[in-house]
């Protein structure tokens, strides 16, 4: 994506001098349009799981096309009466070494942990885009279904914010397949209803790029929308969770998604920052219940 935009910047430079200065900006926002209004990676090593006391292993992957994502795999507390294996896909920032305080508390209740580093992320290689990240958590997705702790017991995908958007088309294609393991349910986190939507509302929000919200979100593919995947999901159970206090993504994406998804499908209304959502113990266990429930 990055050479695509590469090649228009220096093709867009043969136009008149008058609209140069506007096609160079458009260029530049083309650029980082795809990627930059989604993925903020970086490779600091924020905490490792052992000093959260958790028990964990390093995970490479490769994928088909030649980069390498790095994981973690913690299992449960006990991992013998382990109740299910939670696949979890973090938000934009930063890497998992920051996003792993989100689900740190599972592997106490039960639950084992699996999560990785999108393309470009900690010590993931390669540069993100949107079909790159897609096909991450596809090859992570794959790499589970291998594992035999993960075979025999259920598998919930949980996504935060931008995890939950790479989440929804790969689970729904995932059930529509008939893929072994399957999915016994998926949360939604503070998720966006679709990539070119929340672009076109984050571009809206800055004047220098208000009237470009339009055009440079026509750069954003159209064929991953979480918000036209999300049926595909059922019959598998759809948790959708999503703060009235959200500044960074509006709570009407929440309640879109869940308008979209089919039943079973339940709506968590919270009240906390953006991706702050498991700090309070209330949601915690409604997190829980819904995974005991799903699996009933």
């Amino acid at each position: 994506m990055a050479n695509r935009t590469a090649r228009l910047l220096l093709n867009t430079l043969r136009a008149g001098s008058m609209r140069k200065a506007l096609i160079l900006l458009c260029a530049v926002f083309l650029q980082t349009g795809c990627s930059g209004v989604f993925f903020f990676p970086d490779s600091v090593t924020y905490v490792t799981p052992d000093r959260l006391n958790l028990e964990y292993e390093d995970i490479y992957l490769k994928t088909a096309d030649g980069e390498t994502l790095h994981g973690w795999w913690l299992p449960a507390k006990d991992p013998e009466t382990a109740k299910g294996t939670v696949y979890f896909l973090h938000g934009n920032a930063q890497n998992i070494s920051s996003h792993i305080f989100n689900v740190a508390w599972l592997p106490a209740e039960g639950y084992n942990i699996f999560t990785l580093d999108y393309r470009g992320y900690g010590r993931s290689t390669g540069a993100p885009d949107i079909e790159g990240a897609l096909h991450d958590v596809e090859t992570g997705m794959r790499w589970l279904s291998s594992h035999p702790e993960v075979r025999d017991g259920p598998v919930f995908l949980l996504g935060q914010s931008l995890g939950g958007a790479l989440g929804i088309p790969l689970a729904g294609e995932w059930v529509k397949r008939g893929e072994e393991p399957g999915l016994d349910g998926v949360i939604l986190d503070g998720t966006f209803s679709g990539f070119r939507g929340i672009a076109r509302e984050k571009l809206g929000s800055v004047w220098l790029t208000w009237l470009l919200q339009i055009p440079l979100s026509w750069t954003i593919p159209a064929e991953y929308e979480g918000i036209d995947y999300i049926d595909d999901i059922s019959p598998v159970p759809v948790m959708v969770i999503h703060s009235v206090r959200d500044g960074i993504i509006p709570f009407h994406h929440g309640k879109d998604l869940y308008a979209a998804a089919e039943k079973p499908k339940t709506f968590l209304q919270t009240d906390t920052p953006h991706a702050s959502t498991f700090v309070i113990p209330a949601y915690k266990k409604s997190l829980l219940n819904f995974l005991s429930e799903a699996t009933r």
